[in-house]
C-alpha cells in the first residue's frame, strides 16, 4: 500500500469520476448528484464522502432547504488525475468504463474527434504536446457550465496520454528479429481475398 492508495481508490470508481466532472463548474449536493446520476441519495452521499475524505472535493456552502441543512460540494481544481502513475491501470479501467457509457450516448449526428495511437517521438515534442493537451483540457473545464444549463449540450471528453515503457521482449530500432523454431505439425496458410 502506498500513500496514494486512498486517492486511487476514490478515483477508480466511474460514478465518482462523473461526480467530479459534474461538480467542476458549480457546487452540488448529494441530492442534486443523485438526481443527475440516477442513483439513490444514500449512494450519492457515500460516494461524496469518499471524495471528501481524500481531498478531491471541498465543502462550498451550506444552506437551509426544506427545513434541513444542505451541504454543497465542489471539485478541488487541480485534482491529481495526471499524477497517478502507480495506479494508471486502475484509473484507466475506470476511464474505459466511463468512455463506454458516454460512447453509447453519442449523438448520431454529432461531430467528434477519436484518436487511439501508440507513437514514438522525441521527448521535447512529447513535452510540448502534453502541455497543449493539458491547456486544452483546462480550457474545456473553464468553459463547463452546470448540467442542463440553457443553451448547453453534454459533451464527453476522455483523455489519457502518457509516456510508456517498452513492451517486454520488444526489439530496439534496427535490431533484426530473432529466428524462430518452425512449428511442428501441419502449417496452414491463409490469404485474404
Amino acid at each position: 500500500m502506498t500513500a496514494a492508495d486512498p486517492v486511487l481508490r476514490a478515483l477508480a470508481h466511474p460514478v465518482r469520476l462523473r461526480m467530479l466532472t459534474l461538480m467542476w463548474p458549480q457546487p452540488m449536493s448529494a441530492a442534486e448528484l443523485s438526481r443527475e446520476l440516477g442513483i439513490s441519495h444514500a449512494l450519492a452521499s457515500r460516494h461524496l464522502r469518499s471524495l471528501d475524505a481524500v481531498g478531491l472535493v471541498e465543502l462550498a456552502e451550506e444552506r437551509t432547504r426544506r427545513g434541513g441543512r444542505e451541504r454543497r460540494y465542489r471539485t478541488v481544481h487541480g485534482s491529481p488525475l495526471s499524477d497517478q502513475n502507480d495506479g494508471a491501470q486502475l484509473l484507466g479501467a475506470a476511464l474505459a468504463h466511463t468512455l463506454q457509457e458516454r460512447a453509447a450516448r453519442r449523438h448520431p449526428e454529432g461531430r467528434g474527434v477519436t484518436v487511439d495511437a501508440e507513437l514514438w517521438m522525441e521527448p521535447e515534442v512529447w513535452d510540448q504536446a502534453r502541455q497543449k493537451l493539458a491547456d486544452m483540457a483546462a480550457e474545456l473545464h473553464d468553459a463547463a457550465r452546470p448540467p442542463r444549463s440553457p443553451g448547453t449540450m453534454p459533451v464527453g471528453v476522455t483523455l489519457m496520454a502518457f509516456p510508456m515503457r517498452e513492451a517486454p521482449g520488444a526489439r530496439t530500432h534496427g535490431e533484426r528479429p530473432q529466428p524462430t523454431t518452425p512449428a511442428k505439425g501441419p502449417v496452414h496458410e491463409s490469404t485474404d481475398t
